[in-house]
């Protein structure tokens, strides 16, 4: 009851925030990415967040509240339309795309049971991946094998291979932000071990780890450009850091310049072309 306790609590803070899913214009400017065009698309009281892009860059699939409850919403960006991909006894968070029809997310039962899925796209349609494993957040390293964030005292990051059932224990005390770093055959996660948090990179092949940089402080979500560029926030401003070229993190954009703070998740299309984030509107 303790692993759950800890992800509810999770859940439970967020849910009570009225956040939001916003999307921006972006350009791979240099020397500083350049963000333009801000706009509401949950527009939904309540708990809207962790967006993702679809491999296409033509949808963003993210959680949101329909009827009390946390559903995957995926927004067409060309269109401007909305529609639901799940409708199951539980809510689902952290949608991924995992090909053109089915979707995995991490889905919380009424009964407590929390699991990983797969969805058929608008099937109604789903199934387990990870048996017996409390996953909090997690990246696709290929079709067959994740990097989780795994609910325990303490939390772990592990290695799963669905084909062969096998896990393997990579680090402890993480947070939640797993992604693959573009262009490498190598996935990033966030080591919180000392005060100074640090972002880390994780050898799938080898399973060897190493630092990267500390992360901004007390941030622990980031996304990736195709350029290998990491961007972050404080909360109210974006900063970026090039591993190789850069020495410490430059500052990008102020959010409050479109009345929004308390920036969250991150996430970029594969073509960079838009970014969603998750953020407040500040109340005048």
């Amino acid at each position: 009851m303790k692993f759950l306790t800890i992800l509810l609590s999770t859940f439970i803070i967020y849910s009570q925030q009225d956040t939001e899913v916003y999307l921006f214009d972006y350009s791979n400017s240099k020397p500083l990415p350049i963000l333009t065009n801000p706009k509401n698309i949950s527009n939904n009281p309540g708990y809207d967040n962790q967006p993702s892009f679809s491999k296409n860059g033509k949808f963003i699939y993210f959680s949101s509240t329909r009827n009390g409850q946390t559903d995957i919403l995926r927004f067409d960006i060309k269109n401007d339309k909305k529609k639901w991909i799940s409708q199951t006894i539980g809510g689902e968070y952290s949608p991924r795309e995992i090909s053109k029809n089915h979707l995995s997310a991490v889905r919380l039962d009424p009964d407590g049971k929390q699991l990983l899925y797969s969805y058929k796209i608008f099937r109604n349609h789903s199934k387990v991946l990870v048996e017996n494993k409390k996953i909090g957040y997690y990246a696709w390293i290929n079709s067959k094998e994740l990097l989780c964030f795994v609910l325990g005292e303490p939390n772990s990051l592990q290695s799963i291979n669905l084909k062969s059932n096998e896990s393997i224990l990579i680090d402890e005390i993480i947070g939640r932000s797993i992604h693959k770093i573009p262009n490498s055959k190598l996935m990033s996660y966030i080591s919180k071990k000392t005060d100074s948090w640090s972002i880390n990179s994780f050898d799938p092949v080898s399973k060897e780890t190493s630092t990267i940089i500390n992360t901004v402080e007390g941030s622990e979500d980031l996304t990736w450009t195709n350029n290998g560029v990491i961007l972050m926030s404080d909360g109210n401003s974006l900063f970026s850091f090039h591993p190789g070229y850069d020495k410490d993190w430059k500052f990008v954009i102020d959010f409050k310049e479109f009345d929004l703070t308390n920036i969250s998740r991150i996430s970029l299309d594969r073509g960079n072309n838009y970014i969603a984030i998750v953020a407040e509107a500040i109340k005048n």
